[in-house]
């Protein structure tokens, strides 16, 4: 295991997580922006629309590794209902998910923010989501305000979703380090530890399991065959960079 110059991260259940996630909320939400409705569509059936249109698609899509992203979604719907809103498509994102759940920090993400900015380690996200890297960043500034996050990526940004060797290649070229210099921390170890050792980066599989996170009961068990740091809090990963550091000096 070797001191890093850049541990990135992923999003979900690992910085942060949606506490009530109510996506009938968020198109209420979005709802209150229309400004042009000439088919008269109650939200309910805009809703069902969306079910016809892209329910089979995005999960068709998921299987292939592929990201359908929440603006190609809203631009394909809103136009064929001929609904329009007073909203870029930015705050369209905004506005939906911040209506689904404002969010909320991970127990000790914050903390540990501080401490790896402390110590000069780099800092940068990589989240599969349906949401812009753009979106994604206005969150994590609001709700990680400390946060020195190089860049942020989002498979809907880049189109392929992890484990993609893809997305980890290329926050390897963004970093302008090696894959060898750099972590990668997620909840999710086929996506987050898999992915990461496929590309060469350190990985750290994030294992809390104080707030229930999508899919624990599924991957409780897994294994990977290689090397990597296994923690159920921050503090675990905390504790060995201190140890790292130490022995490097």
């Amino acid at each position: 295991m070797k001191y890093p110059k850049m541990i990135i991260f992923d999003y979900g259940h690992t910085l942060l997580w949606e506490p009530g996630w109510d996506p009938e909320r968020g198109d209420r939400a979005l709802f209150e922006h229309i400004t042009r409705n000439p088919g008269g569509y109650s939200l309910e059936e805009i809703r069902k629309q969306a079910e016809i249109i892209f329910n089979d698609t995005r999960m068709s899509l998921r299987e292939l590794g592929i990201e359908m992203s929440a603006r190609t979604r809203d631009k394909v719907l809103y136009e064929l209902l001929g609904i329009e809103l007073s909203l870029t498509p930015l705050e369209m994102e905004t506005v939906f998910w911040d209506g689904a759940s404002p969010g909320d920090v991970m127990p000790g993400a914050a903390e540990m923010l501080d401490f790896i900015n402390s110590k000069g380690i780099r800092s940068a996200v990589i989240s599969n989501l349906t949401f812009s890297g753009e979106a994604l960043k206005r969150r994590l500034d609001r709700l990680l305000p400390r946060n020195r996050f190089e860049f942020v990526m989002t498979s809907s940004d880049y189109m392929f979703r992890k484990p993609s060797k893809v997305l980890f290649d290329t926050a390897v070229r963004k970093s302008g380090l090696t894959p060898g210099e750099i972590w990668y921390c997620g909840d999710q170890p086929r996506k987050d530890v898999g992915g990461p050792h496929g590309a060469g980066i350190f990985p750290v599989w994030y294992d809390n399991g104080s707030i229930p996170g999508p899919g624990r009961e599924i991957i409780a068990d897994y294994a990977p065959p290689f090397e990597f740091l296994h923690i159920r809090e921050w503090r675990g990963m905390t504790d060995v960079l201190e140890t790292l550091e130490k022995e490097n000096e």
